[in-house]
């Protein structure tokens, strides 16, 4: 690429910045990611197609920066944000007229590799219940139950945060959430968690008595309502106590109640339902799990694996 060359298309580049600067108000952040990525490809293009002008720019030389990129390692959600910032630029020199048609919009985005849900094992989830010492002080029996409840019904923090006191049926041994784009569903209780319930707000009760808030179920230890922050501390520090994984969220128990429950059989609709799920697909996920584990446990155990 000419000396010419390279001048008009950083030229170009300039104008592009600036129009969505101060024409669609973007953040400096967004700018200069959007200057990097095509300062990028204009690199390239001077590299391996050194005669390629701006407005002679084809759409096979974009797909062979998107083939360079992925063998460098860069993963495809990165590649997909560089060719966005390519596309919105040649859209704007359309409409300029500088050039005919925009190349980049003949491109497909790169598939993302689907990231399997982290999980803690069951029999590891077993010990925490079992083995580990939550104490019989207020404290304990909060963070007991919160862990069961989110393990017993796989709901969200969210969820689980919001929950007040009428949503719980005790008779009829289940539990009213309020889901994404306030959509209730409600989930069944074992008879194990009913108690665990009970236990608690008797507990509840006579910590804080009538100087409580009476709408929420869940109460730190000096009388407020649950928040996210406080449960993830919770969960973290129990889920270190029996488990390595670098994740130790709420959102990892909710993980491992899916799976859990899918390797002893469950429908994968009913655990659809239950997650509060809009669509199957993303119940899915979680059978390559356990597929995952059938694979493990033909390799142990038959003679030919």
């Amino acid at each position: 690429m000419s000396i010419f060359k390279k001048a008009f298309f950083m030229g170009e580049i300039s104008d592009f910045i600036n129009h969505i600067k101060y024409e669609n108000r973007y953040s400096n952040h967004t700018l200069t990611a959007y200057n990097k990525d095509i300062t990028a490809f204009r690199d390239f293009l001077d590299e391996e197609f050194p005669e390629a002008e701006i407005d002679k720019t084809e759409p096979y030389m974009i797909r062979s920066w998107m083939v360079k990129l992925s063998e460098s390692g860069m993963k495809a959600v990165s590649i997909n944000r560089k060719i966005t910032s390519l596309r919105s630029f040649f859209r704007f020199l359309e409409k300029k007229n500088a050039i005919k048609s925009n190349p980049a919009s003949l491109i497909n985005p790169m598939r993302k590799s689907k990231t399997l849900p982290v999980y803690v094992e069951e029999e590891k989830m077993d010990f925490l219940f079992d083995e580990v010492d939550f104490g019989s002080e207020y404290k304990g029996l909060l963070d007991r139950v919160l862990i069961e409840l989110l393990y017993s019904t796989g709901m969200r923090l969210s969820e689980l945060t919001g929950l007040k006191n009428h949503d719980v049926d005790f008779y009829n041994r289940s539990i009213k959430v309020l889901g994404k784009r306030n959509k209730e569903r409600v989930i069944p209780l074992t008879d194990n968690m009913i108690n665990q319930l009970r236990k608690y707000m008797a507990a509840r009760d006579r910590e804080f008595g009538g100087a409580r808030d009476d709408n929420y179920i869940f109460l730190t230890p000096t009388g407020r309502k649950i928040y996210n922050k406080f449960v993830y501390r919770r969960i973290n520090n129990y889920l270190g106590m029996v488990t390595t994984l670098t994740k130790k969220s709420p959102h990892v128990i909710r993980h491992s109640f899916a799976t859990h429950m899918l390797n002893k059989g469950a429908d994968l609709n009913a655990i659809k339902e239950i997650l509060g799920h809009s669509s199957l697909a993303a119940t899915q996920i979680y059978t390559h799990n356990s597929i995952e584990k059938l694979k493990s446990v033909y390799k142990q155990a038959h003679p030919k694996a």
